[in-house]
């Protein structure tokens, strides 16, 4: 029954961390855009040939 009470403490107490590392980031902005993520992955291709446009061997020519 000992441990029973111990793992009832330990759960609550880590679920209280959980909780105030959820609010320290969301007090930070962490979760403040959430819809850019979702809409850059589709744009990374043209990102990356814009960048192979752009190194100094390419220049070159």
């Amino acid at each position: 029954m000992e441990i029973l009470y111990l793992m009832i403490i330990c759960s609550v107490s880590l679920a209280v961390i959980f909780l105030i590392i959820f609010i320290i980031g969301a007090k930070k902005g962490q979760f403040e855009d959430d819809e850019s993520p979702a809409v850059r992955i589709l744009f990374d291709d043209e990102l990356k040939t814009e960048e192979k446009k752009n190194t100094p061997e390419n220049k070159k020519e």
